[in-house]
């Protein structure tokens, strides 16, 4: 499973986003939507440790950054933007966890 965490990446991936999520499942493209904090992608039962440093990974980047307002974070799909500390955070956890 694939995981698309901009509106780039799933039209580099030569899929619309225009097709619904349905359609990118079938695709084995999986939409990182559905969080409204890291810690949602912290306790997803059904993504990898992999598939979450990737979600975070992408979260914490300038690409997700904020117009204007560096220090927060809006991943495609979420309601509203993150403090990136909470997104670094979350990374810190994980790491711990993939550690162990």
């Amino acid at each position: 499973m694939r995981i698309a965490t901009s509106e780039e990446l799933i039209w580099r991936q030569g899929l619309a986003a225009t097709q619904g999520l349905k359609v990118l499942r079938e695709c084995g493209l999986r939409p990182a939507v559905g969080f409204c904090h890291p810690d949602d992608v912290l306790k997803d039962p059904h993504l990898g440790l992999g598939d979450k440093r990737e979600i975070l990974t992408s979260w914490a980047s300038d690409a997700s950054a904020v117009q204007d307002e560096p220090t927060m974070r809006w991943l495609l799909g979420t309601v509203e933007p993150v403090p990136l500390r909470d997104v670094l955070e979350a990374l810190a956890r994980l790491d711990k966890r993939m550690d162990a």
